[in-house]
């Protein structure tokens, strides 16, 4: 089915994706979330034409294929809820994504390249294990919502400050972190800000 744009095979209890799914050279939009799948075919790097999404979301990914780099136009990447433990470097190369979700992924750190995702409106990193965050986060000029809700935030940066679209930022059950004064700078300009 050369020419498919869209498929969905969310929910099925599938436990790999074949390799040959390479060969879906159209398709804009791929939903294998809600199933078992552990590993990821390399050939999923061919999938070029992938613009709208890409649906992880709740598998039991350990790891991501370096081929994903080559998805360069996706906007869309979903991989919360799989045991990754860190973010690979190919999905800092999806330099088009404008929402990546990574929740409870058992991220210990956030990689310093996540400041090359400069088109990025929305960064979801809910129920990790995230003492801080890396400077270069301030890269992401466009980022409008930022959920960092549990954490193990002990603090922030203050450059966070320079995030001119920033107009919300979840903080909540991050118990050791100690609210900085400057937050109320955000909120001034009309950011909410949740703690």
């Amino acid at each position: 089915m050369p020419s498919l744009e869209k498929l969905i095979l969310a929910d099925n209890a599938l436990a790999s994706i074949p390799e040959d799914v390479g060969q879906l050279s159209a398709l804009r939009m791929l939903d294998r979330g809600h199933n078992k799948i552990s590993v990821l075919p390399d050939s999923i790097g061919a999938l070029t034409s992938l613009t709208d999404f890409l649906y992880l979301h709740d598998n039991a990914l350990q790891s991501l294929p370096e081929s994903l780099a080559r998805l360069t136009s996706l906007r869309y990447l979903n991989v919360s809820d799989n045991p990754l433990r860190v973010l690979p470097s190919c999905i800092g190369e999806m330099r088009s994504l404008i929402e990546l979700r990574a929740e409870n992924v058992g991220l210990l750190e956030l990689p310093t390249w996540i400041g090359r995702l400069t088109e990025l409106r929305e960064l979801s990193l809910r129920a990790n294990a995230l003492d801080a965050l890396p400077r270069e986060i301030t890269s992401l000029g466009k980022l409008a919502r930022l959920d960092l809700r549990s954490n193990n935030l002990t603090t922030l940066p203050q450059e966070l400050l320079e995030l001119p679209k920033l107009d919300k930022l979840d903080l909540r059950w991050n118990n050791a972190l100690q609210a900085p004064e400057w937050l109320s700078t955000l909120e001034t300009r009309g950011c909410v800000v949740y703690l």
